[in-house]
């Protein structure tokens, strides 16, 4: 298959059929669930910099920001009423009282726009006081959301692994984050500013997923793709 062929089967936008629902990936990394006007969104990391800062590492504290206007783009964008944070949604618990006084405004606005659900993290795991609730995980519709992805429980999406796909196409590779799935276990993208990203071919995935079943897809830059994992490479 020629570069132009590949390219030409991607015209569409992809949507991701899960454990008997469908959702649309977003570029920016966040899930839209149609049905149930329900954005989710994975390891947003707000306030890694400050984090950073006060443990003296003079990193540009910008990424707080950053992530809160994206979210807020894919807030308008998509209309959700309900958005569901996936936990690590702060770098450190205490990232929720370290907010400058123009980004807790901009949350402040932003969590009055949907039902807000908090889900908690390894990096994160204690309720706060912001807007929304705090939850350990939830049930929406027989999926279970939850942060830490498990196996032995047929619909649960989580975050965590900040996964990636490495693929080559005509002796050309590319590396971008990326949704995966196997229609029993989903993960997302980091959805934050200043997150990395993981391999899914390395250990940290390992007994993760039904190999058979794998369904991948990358984010781009204006749009997301579906990715054979016949074309998908482990360094």
């Amino acid at each position: 298959m020629s570069q132009v062929q590949y390219q030409a089967e991607m015209t569409e936008t992809p949507v991701l059929r899960f454990a008997g629902h469908n959702f649309e990936p977003l570029p920016s990394g966040a899930l839209y669930w149609h049905s149930r006007q329900t954005l989710l969104v994975a390891d947003l990391h707000l306030e890694k910099m400050s984090s950073f800062a006060r443990r003296g590492q003079m990193l540009p504290p910008y990424d707080t920001g950053m992530t809160l206007s994206r979210l807020e783009a894919d807030l308008r964008r998509t209309g959700a009423q309900r958005l569901v944070s996936l936990g690590d949604s702060f770098h450190r618990d205490e990232g929720t009282t370290t907010l400058s006084e123009t980004d807790r405004a901009r949350l402040d606005r932003l969590t009055g726009l949907a039902e807000w659900l908090w889900l908690a993290g390894n990096h994160d795991p204690r309720p706060h006081v912001l807007g929304g609730q705090c939850r350990n995980e939830v049930t929406l519709d027989g999926l279970v959301l939850t942060h830490e992805p498990r196996r032995g429980t047929v619909g649960l999406m989580a975050g965590h692994l900040h996964p990636a796909a490495h693929i080559q196409i005509e002796g050309r590779s590319t590396r971008r984050p990326c949704f995966v799935h196997d229609n029993r276990l989903m993960i997302l993208p980091a959805y934050g500013a200043s997150t990395g990203s993981i391999n899914i071919l390395s250990a940290a995935f390992n007994g993760l997923f039904y190999l058979p079943g794998l369904e991948v897809t990358m984010l781009g830059k204006d749009r997301t793709y579906p990715v054979s994992p016949k074309r998908l490479v482990r360094n």
